[in-house]
């Protein structure tokens, strides 16, 4: 029997918080003091820093698509330093619609995330839809 290392329940734990589940998990799971960086050039893109910069990006992300942004993790793997979680991205905004795989890349420290870069597949797809 495997066991899930815990660092890959506590990305599941975040996702679970984003679709309105374990709402602790965020405070709980993101340090203070991370660093949460979107490339590119969309509204969205740019480098939040600190837990309430990176909250704000959730914030955002449900106001400039009318709340219709969701987050389904497909997968995660993680060990006591990284994490890797790929999810499905999909949402509604100005006519426009995202359902494309998005990629975190996570630098944990002591369980929290700490850095976090956020990867499209399709990184056009993702500037279209924010544009």
């Amino acid at each position: 029997m495997t066991t899930e290392h815990p660092n890959a329940a506590g990305v599941r734990r975040v996702f679970s918080a984003f679709g309105g589940g374990d709402t602790r998990a965020l405070p709980e799971l993101i340090a203070e003091d991370a660093v949460w960086h979107v490339p590119g050039s969309a509204p969205v893109s740019r480098t939040y820093r600190g837990r309430a910069d990176v909250f704000e990006l959730f914030r955002l992300t449900r106001r400039l698509t009318s709340g219709t942004y969701l987050s389904e993790l497909r997968w995660v793997l993680a060990d006591d330093e990284h994490a890797v979680a790929v999810y499905r991205a999909r949402g509604r905004r100005a006519g426009r619609t995202l359902d494309l795989d998005q990629v975190l890349l996570i630098s944990l420290r002591a369980g929290r995330w700490a850095h976090v870069i956020a990867l499209p597949t399709d990184p056009a797809a993702f500037e279209a839809f924010w544009a």
